[in-house]
């Protein structure tokens, strides 16, 4: 039986905050909903309150300046970014992992604030934002505050963000404009599939990082290194950041195998 909740609708930014507060730790925040919606029907979480972004005001667009860089509400979706003719033009690497998220029903729903705030150490957008040393905003009745990516996540579905925040806006710097990369997920069959590994490559102005999902607690960065750094350095700095585990979808040992095999194709694909 699907547990019974209380939905709010608030239309303004400063009502959404408002409420907020005074359901602190007893609400959860709807924007696409496939995992909050997937997780109340399994009865992996019992919230009080279910309060709907996409009423508020001003939550939906991507935005994009040269000097700010770009800018991703809450509301934005995966489908938004790949649409988007900015991130394709001068952050492909988020462009190449939201393609890699689901299919594309699931994409015209899910967001990119919720798979990040989801903290699943599978996210495929967390690789991207990592290496492209984006900044959540943080918000609360209390004022804003900015995190940066590498120090958001805190371990298995936890992040810094207080019960009474909203990551507002996800922020990627002009400065990682017109970076190159890709990304290689390794799934348990063809088409849409949970990553068992995950690994996003990033290169700008002769520095190189990377990305790796699915292999720790958290979402990993990995670098600064050169461009010029030798496969086996890299690989070896990759392996030590990372803690995989054996479930029921692949081994530790497996994991460590195809984090290194992906490194080196993406070693030579990204030029």
């Amino acid at each position: 039986m699907l547990h019974a909740f209380s939905y709010l609708a608030p239309e303004s930014r400063s009502d959404l905050l408002a409420v907020l507060e005074e359901r602190s730790g007893a609400a959860r925040l709807l924007a696409g909903g496939t995992d909050l919606l997937v997780n109340i029907r399994n009865g992996l979480m019992k919230p009080e309150y279910v309060i709907n972004l996409k009423r508020v005001a001003d939550f939906g667009p991507i935005e994009f300046s040269k000097t700010a860089g770009l800018r991703i509400g809450p509301t934005v979706t995966i489908n938004d970014v790949l649409r988007d003719a900015n991130v394709r033009k001068h952050f492909p690497l988020l462009a190449v992992c939201a393609h890699d998220l689901a299919s594309y029903q699931i994409r015209n729903r899910a967001t990119v604030v919720g798979n990040v705030v989801n903290a699943s150490p599978c996210s495929d957008m967390a690789p991207a934002l990592l290496c492209l040393e984006a900044r959540a905003v943080l918000t609360s009745t209390r004022g804003s505050r900015e995190v940066p990516f590498k120090e958001f996540f805190t371990g298995v579905k936890r992040t810094v963000l207080a019960p009474d925040e909203l990551l507002e806006t996800i922020v990627v710097p002009a400065s990682s404009a017109g970076a190159r990369g890709s990304y290689h997920k390794l799934k348990r069959i063809n088409g849409h599939d949970l990553g068992i590994v995950g690994v996003a490559l990033l290169k700008k102005d002769g520095a190189m990082r990377l990305g790796i999902s699915s292999a720790a607690p958290t979402p990993v960065l990995v670098g600064d290194f050169k461009e010029s750094e030798k496969a086996d350095t890299v690989i070896a700095a990759a392996l030590k950041a990372i803690s995989p585990i054996s479930d029921v979808r692949c081994s530790k040992e497996y994991r460590e195998y195809m984090v290194t095999v992906y490194i080196r194709r993406l070693l030579e694909e990204v030029k």
